[in-house]
């Protein structure tokens, strides 16, 4: 006879019930834990997410503020804001940097700052990084490049930048910005950047001007005698009135040239600007420096990239612009300005990189090897001067030029290229300048660079035989000395 046929029937419904009952008590003592779990952790999210969705916070820093354990509750809300922290020690509101009556501001705790910063801190030492804590930056223009600087500075633990942006973020520009999305279209690009980089590092103090840096507004702009400037503008007037306020004011800056139309990043270098190659935002620069006087001192970051018949180019202009005429007063380049360069959105984000790290480096105290200076051959253009002054001597019995050594050097290099107008060849030791037309002056505009061989032949048949320069050389010369000449005689205006 089985077991059960022992118990009766009455209690086998009870021991029936009573275990139905028990499994009804542990499903919902183990439904209660799971909700109390969800909601602990749900909580605990929400906080979390509240702590780093600061919305607009005022990212300044000056030191700890804290409040005396027997104020009495009226005093303490006299006194300042009292902003609740959450289990990581930060404020759990939307404000990240609570302000008293008086001014004070709250400080983060350093430990989750030395924490944040340990990689860097290990890498450049606490020295180093105490340097970069102290350092106060200016960047000018937050576009594709100003951006990935700005934001790599931030999270690198600068201790204050001020970032200088009179455009807006478009659509156009989400292919390359830092830290831009479809909600900042519209917004300016330096609010889009501290509104970002405030849930990144609330602890750095970043300093907004939505405005156009001007020359006139060069002294307000850049008050506070920065440990940097970042010139990151791509409008060649503005960029060069930076650079030259920059040089004899004695602010170390670091320029961006143009990263438009490049794709090698094997190619990006970091130079004197006298050694800058292959870019031709870097030579219009190089070249109204020049007619500043300022030939060197300046480092900046350039592609040395060479153009292609099947690479990116300027993109033909529109045929409605050039009817409304003045199309070489968009920029110092005839055209500029006005057509669009085609930008591959990776390398502005790579001049950018490079730029802080340049910085990063050179205020953190890291050894690297100094960069070379390029292109100031001096020796060569003493020469050369020597040479054109012993032609006006055969011509006309005098070796007065209205010249020097400095002009010399910025016929050579900016506007010949540095290679002979006939042969294209060139070397230091065998080039000259010549006087091309016999009937004009000994001006700009009227001087060429050929080989000295070169030069010598064109003494003899153009400025003592008389001949016509269009029945010595062929119409590829004529036309290339043609477009040199009306190309410096744009420059000119420039020149003080």
């Amino acid at each position: 006879m089985s077991s059960q046929a022992l118990i009766p029937t009455t209690q086998r419904k009870f021991f029936l019930l009573a275990a139905t009952a028990l499994a009804a008590t542990s499903a919902f003592s183990v439904l209660c834990t799971l909700t109390v779990q969800s909601y602990q952790r749900s909580r605990r999210l929400a906080e979390l997410k509240a702590s780093i969705d600061v919305g607009d916070p005022t990212p300044s820093v000056s030191r700890r503020t804290s409040v005396d354990d027997h104020s009495s509750e009226s005093s303490r809300k006299k006194t300042l804001r009292v902003t609740k922290l959450n289990e990581l020690g930060v404020p759990a509101s939307h404000s990240l940097a609570p302000i008293s009556e008086s001014g004070t501001k709250f400080e983060w705790d350093p430990d989750l700052i030395d924490e944040q910063l340990a990689r860097n801190r290990v890498f450049l030492g606490d020295e180093g990084l105490q340097k970069v804590r102290n350092a106060f930056v200016i960047v000018v223009g937050c576009g594709g490049v100003g951006s990935w600087i700005v934001a790599m500075l931030v999270r690198s633990g600068i201790g204050k930048l001020r970032i200088i942006d009179f455009d807006q973020v478009t659509l156009s520009s989400l292919n390359r910005h830092a830290s831009a999305t479809l909600e900042d279209v519209g917004t300016p690009k330096v609010e889009s950047l501290r509104k970002y980089l405030s849930k990144v590092a609330p602890w750095v103090e970043i300093e907004t001007k939505v405005e156009l840096w001007h020359k006139d507004s060069a002294d307000r702009l850049l008050e506070g005698r920065p440990t940097y400037v970042v010139d990151a503008i791509d409008n060649i007037d503005t960029k060069v009135d930076l650079l030259e306020y920059c040089y004899n004011n004695g602010l170390p800056v670091i320029s961006a040239m143009g990263a438009g139309c490049k794709a090698d990043p094997t190619r990006i270098q970091i130079d004197d600007i006298s050694g800058s190659a292959e870019d031709p935002l870097a030579r219009a620069t190089r070249r109204r420096l020049r007619l500043k006087g300022i030939t060197t001192g300046i480092t900046v970051v350039f592609s040395s990239e060479k153009p292609g018949s099947e690479k990116a180019s300027l993109l033909p202009l529109d045929e409605d612009v050039f009817k409304q005429g003045k199309v070489n007063e968009l920029g110092v380049l005839q055209d500029f300005r006005a057509r669009i360069l085609p930008v591959l959105g990776t390398m502005p984000g790579i001049f950018g990189l490079a730029i802080s790290t340049h910085i990063l480096t050179h205020i953190g105290g890291y050894p690297i090897d100094e960069y070379i200076v390029g292109r100031n051959r001096v020796k060569t253009y003493d020469s050369v001067l020597h040479h054109l002054a012993g032609q006006k001597m055969r011509l006309e019995g005098s070796q007065k030029l209205p010249l020097d050594t400095e002009d010399i050097g910025y016929l050579v290099e900016e506007v010949f290229r540095g290679r002979s107008v006939v042969s294209r060849e060139s070397g230091g030791s065998r080039i000259a300048l010549t006087k091309w037309h016999l009937e004009d002056g000994w001006t700009a505009q009227n001087i060429v660079l050929m080989t000295k061989e070169e030069a010598k032949r064109h003494e003899a048949r153009v400025l003592k035989g008389g001949e016509k320069v269009e029945n010595v050389y062929p119409q590829a010369v004529i036309d290339l000395v043609r477009r040199r000449l009306e190309e410096e005689k744009v420059y000119s205006r420039f020149r003080e």
